[in-house]
């Protein structure tokens, strides 16, 4: 079982930089095609792929053998002579019977939070000059992207805590505390809802006058360093995921880092991400000072 699933990545890996493999599954071609027409739309080359895999479990149901295990896949892209490592960390599912492989996929998180009635904050006296340190907002993405920081609390689908995090860590001020409907915090294992729900912090951003506070621009080459992209992946309404930027491209569009699937220096639109849709919305804030 260990040998097929490591000759599965070996397959994709292979079809990131050369010609498709015979052996590689419909559904990993459908998802190798989109990386690469993503590729070519920006002018870009996938030059290497590598990856790693990690058995995190193994169960038997009856005469099934369910195993999960995590992909770290690195791309080097080539963009106008700009090179970059772009990663991402893939959780994937693969069903044996009989020792044959019947099924794999990635896993699929989502909230299971509905949303929340939030209450905007009509007193700014809790706000508090602050200079957004976008160098350490950065700092913090990079330096985390792919591991957990202990003195938070860590979250199945995790994208808006990390960027919440990120934030913080470049100084943006917590406000609102204890409510759980109400500003932008987290403290003595309680936070808001904005802190780590995807729509709740959308919201948020959308009309916070104290604390955190950002304005919405109309294009993610506007978008600066330690900024955020909201996500509504099915375009219902109801934004699913958080990004920051941490770098520009040669054409000064944002690569952004995440949690859930964890992500370094990937193209900010997600076209290439399973949970794309034709329909997706995307929100970009800008993270604004005050005095």
């Amino acid at each position: 079982m260990r040998k097929t699933i490591i000759k599965r990545i070996e397959s994709r890996v292979a079809s990131y930089v050369g010609s498709f493999r015979n052996d590689l599954p419909k559904e990993d071609m459908v998802y190798v095609i989109q990386k690469k027409e993503l590729c070519r739309k920006r002018n870009s080359e996938i030059l290497k792929c590598r990856a790693e895999g990690q058995i995190l479990g193994k169960n038997k149901f009856d005469n099934q053998i369910h195993i999960t295990y995590l992909v770290h896949y690195q791309f080097l892209i080539n963009q106008n002579e700009k090179l970059y490592l772009e990663e991402y960390c893939e959780e994937r599912s693969a069903i044996f019977e009989s020792n044959e492989l019947i099924k794999d996929s990635e896993v699929i998180k989502k909230e299971e939070f509905d949303f929340e009635p939030l209450e905007r904050e009509s007193d700014t006296r809790e706000s508090r000059a602050f200079k957004y340190n976008r160098l350490e907002a950065v700092r913090y993405a990079e330096r985390w992207w792919n591991s957990y920081n202990s003195n938070y609390k860590k979250f199945d689908v995790d994208c808006t805590n990390f960027i919440s995090q990120c934030l913080h860590a470049g100084g943006a001020p917590m406000t609102g505390q204890p409510n759980r409907s109400k500003g932008w915090w987290m403290a003595n294992n309680n936070w808001s809802y904005s802190w780590s729900v995807a729509h709740s912090f959308r919201w948020y951003l959308s009309g916070s006058k104290s604390g955190l506070q950002a304005k919405e621009v109309s294009s993610p080459s506007d978008l600066l360093l330690g900024d955020v992209i909201c996500y509504d992946f099915q375009g219902d309404g109801r934004f699913d995921h958080t990004t920051i930027v941490v770098a520009k491209d040669h054409d000064n569009m944002p690569l952004v880092n995440a949690h859930t699937t964890n992500s370094r220096l990937r193209y900010w639109n997600y076209e290439d991400s399973t949970a794309y849709t034709p329909n997706i919305k995307y929100k970009f804030f800008t993270i604004v000072d005050h005095d």
